[in-house]
């Protein structure tokens, strides 16, 4: 039997655009009141005034995931305001895709680990002691196929994807019995902002058949619904990524040749000409 979302308190960081901003949309459809946070307010509010518009209920509220202080506001600001959250959907994040070597220390590893992987932590332990009180509560973590599956180029954010995995493993088994539910949702590339350049080098190469990977970003915001109303513990889109993912995780040398021979030697070559 699926859950009801109707009044359900729904914090979504990151909506200003990509899943988020659609996640909002479908969540305020189904009577959810939610909370939209990021760092640009003129979206947020932009978004806002089109759910309120569209007869649902959503509030803004400005913040720096970075910030450690800027997410105790926020969190603080919510529960004066509506005194619980029932729903955490953890989606803000962003990618640097290159070769490590021209990534830039500040701007593509220290901030990308900050946002994708710290401020995600971050969240969660502001909203935790919340739904702790409680007895209940969902916490949805947005994390990517590149948290099963590390491809050249990601390695910073594959990384951070990895950690959100194991962090979303380690925290469902800490807050199960006491009525919290955990999940990991793990899209494929979608086509979305960050799309699969990821604010990577304009002009870069990449193989014509990894087009055929993407996917809709309205897919995967149907499917956070989904999973807010039919709880899972792990939700890979598309399917068969598991299957690639199994493969890998099975036969890793043959995972690397075929990397290497397929992408690695052609690309990394041509970029640095």
């Amino acid at each position: 039997m699926a859950i009801s979302l109707k009044n359900k308190v729904v914090l979504i960081t990151g909506a200003s655009s990509g899943f988020g901003k659609d996640a909002a949309h479908l969540f305020a459809e189904e009577g959810a009141l939610v909370i939209l946070a990021a760092r640009r307010l003129n979206r947020l509010q932009m978004l806002a005034n089109e759910i309120h518009k569209a007869g649902g209920d959503a509030f803004a509220v400005p913040v720096d995931i970075s910030q450690r202080a800027e997410i105790d506001l926020m969190v603080r600001t919510v529960i004066e305001i509506y005194g619980h959250i029932d729903i955490l959907f953890n989606n803000a994040g962003f990618g640097r895709l290159n070769w490590l070597e021209s990534l830039e220390p500040d701007r593509d590893i220290d901030t990308q680990v900050q946002v994708n992987l710290t401020g995600l932590i971050q969240v969660t332990r502001a909203v935790l002691p919340h739904m702790l009180e409680c007895r209940s509560g969902h916490i949805i973590n947005m994390s990517s196929i590149a948290g099963w599956l590390a491809a050249p180029s990601y390695s910073v954010y594959a990384a951070t994807k990895y950690g959100v995995r194991g962090f979303t493993t380690a925290l469902r088994r800490e807050v199960a019995p006491f009525g919290i539910i955990v999940s990991g949702i793990y899209p494929g590339p979608a086509r979305t902002e960050f799309g699969w350049a990821g604010g990577g080098k304009k002009g870069r190469r990449r193989p014509k058949w990894f087009d055929l990977f993407f996917i809709p970003a309205e897919n995967v915001s149907q499917r956070v619904l989904q999973l807010a109303k039919h709880p899972r513990r792990t939700v890979i889109i598309p399917w068969w990524f598991a299957l690639i993912a199994w493969g890998e995780n099975h036969f890793p040398r043959i995972a690397d040749w075929i990397i290497q021979t397929g992408y690695t030697e052609q690309y990394h070559t041509l970029e640095k000409k």
